[in-house]
């Protein structure tokens, strides 16, 4: 137990310097591109911070855990939402400017509602993969498109403001990816097997494992962009973190991983589907109303958050 407890937390340091190291050496990659900060922000830097989720999935799924795979997406989204937006309002009432993460929102939803109704038939397949991963190629043009019209200095400035300030040399932004991706990889295994362990030993479902402890953890980068955005008064940075994060979860991260291992959903209950659902649904009408989430939503969010941790550990 003690063993897999330190295999766990090994894993997740292990996962943060590999997102890290991806986000910095691909967006300076696309900054010597010529790729616009928004563009970086709403995609790169949003698979960047998800890769810890798409990498553990991964080995989730191709170790038989596909309970643990789901569940870690699906208790992510929820925790990017409920925990990390929740968070950064507490920390700064949240005023996003920028429309075009306003309308990145429905999008959300729409992902979020169609990843449920495709679980209805209790896994996901590989059609079902194929139609998620179109998804992803779709949404990501669209957001290059639509950035292209985004025209708002102020919120391009905010994003610049969060990506490195040199854009390094080839060799060693390559590095700084390949390394990334090392220790993505290396740290998924562990994480994965530790939560595996703990499961038998405290008899805990795969599925409840992921919800919880592995989907706080691989959310850890997503908590500390959006948190230090909000604090440096980014708002739109720390809010389309989070929108991006969880579109690409659910359109690239599961979309190919079904696509190359379907995956049952045997384990993922209707309070963890509802609760993804609400925490995605209920964020529009929190932030489009003067589009600011204040801190009382912050504090309302969070305590969703606990309240569905507290039902997830005892169903």
């Amino acid at each position: 137990m003690t063993t897999a407890i330190l295999a766990i937390l090994a894993g997740l340091v292990l996962l943060a310097i590999g997102a890290e190291g991806l986000v910095r050496g691909a967006s300076r990659i696309a900054l010597q591109l010529g790729v616009t900060p928004l563009v970086i922000g709403l995609t790169i830097v949003a698979a960047g911070t998800g890769s810890p989720e798409m990498v553990v999935s991964f080995q989730a799924a191709f170790a038989g855990s596909s309970d643990l795979a789901l569940g870690n997406i699906v208790g992510s989204n929820i925790a990017n939402v409920a925990l990390i937006l929740g968070l950064a309002a507490i920390v700064r009432p949240l005023q996003v400017r920028s429309a075009l993460l306003l309308r990145e929102m429905p999008i959300m939803i729409g992902v979020t509602l169609a990843l449920i109704a495709m679980l209805a038939d209790g896994q996901l397949g590989r059609i079902d993969g194929a139609l998620l991963s179109i998804g992803a190629v779709v949404y990501t043009i669209g957001a290059y498109r639509a950035s292209k019209r985004d025209r708002d200095a102020a919120v391009a400035e905010e994003f610049a403001n969060e990506l490195p300030k040199t854009t390094g040399n080839t060799a060693s932004n390559v590095i700084f990816i390949v390394g990334g991706l090392g220790a993505l990889v290396f740290g998924a295994t562990l994480l994965v097997d530790g939560a595996v362990v703990i499961a038998k030993s405290i008899g805990m479902s795969e599925a409840v494992i992921g919800l919880t402890i592995v989907a706080i953890g691989t959310s850890l980068p997503e908590l500390a962009t959006s948190v230090l955005a909000a604090w440096r008064k980014d708002a739109d940075v720390a809010f389309g973190n989070v929108l991006g994060s969880n579109i690409l979860n659910i359109l690239l991260v599961l979309g190919v991983v079904a696509v190359i291992q379907p995956i049952g959903a045997g384990g993922i209950r209707s309070l963890d589907l509802i609760a993804m659902a609400a925490s995605a649904i209920l964020l529009y009408p929190l932030m489009w109303r003067g589009r600011v989430l204040s801190r009382w939503e912050g504090g309302l969010l969070l305590l969703g958050y606990v309240l569905y941790l507290a039902l997830a550990l005892r169903a």
